[in-house]
């Protein structure tokens, strides 16, 4: 995380526990010319619409008081969902065994998407498996890794 959403973490982060859920990540990005502020949450057995409302109502005032960000943007509390991106180490040691999707800056071996379970992460590496076959990709190869949903 940038030193920015560093910051709103630990404004976050206290509200979003209160509530009864941990703080997944926060995001500020520009999208179509407009700034986002997202604040993703996550719940044991899921985050419901409620619990999006409820942090919301909470926390816009105290970003507003603080005031962390100079310029006017959007603020959107979110679950970080079912296909959440793994970024730091703590991510892939929870979700060791899942299945992943790993995405490529190029392709190896002809494709840049690769999914199977998550079986190893060290240094930015990520190893999976596909039955027998092991696969590790350097950091330097991995663009995303998210949680693999499967609609079977």
């Amino acid at each position: 995380m940038s030193r920015l959403t560093d910051k709103i973490a630990e404004i976050a982060r206290p509200v979003v526990e209160e509530e009864g859920c941990s703080l997944w990540d926060v995001e500020y990005v520009r999208e179509a010319g407009t700034w986002y502020l997202r604040v993703f949450i996550d719940r044991e057995g899921g985050v419901s619409i409620d619990d999006c409302e409820r942090v919301s109502r909470r926390l816009d005032p105290i970003l507003d008081e603080k005031d962390p960000i100079p310029e006017s943007y959007v603020f959107e509390v979110g679950s970080a969902g079912a296909d959440r991106e793994l970024k730091r180490p703590r991510d892939f040691e929870q979700f060791m065994g899942s299945e992943v999707e790993v995405r490529l800056y190029r392709p190896v071996d002809g494709s840049k998407h690769y999914t199977g379970t998550l079986t190893g992460y060290e240094d930015g590496a990520v190893t999976l498996t596909q039955g027998e076959k092991t696969l590790r990709f350097t950091k330097e190869q991995v663009a995303q890794v998210r949680l693999y949903v499967s609609f079977n």
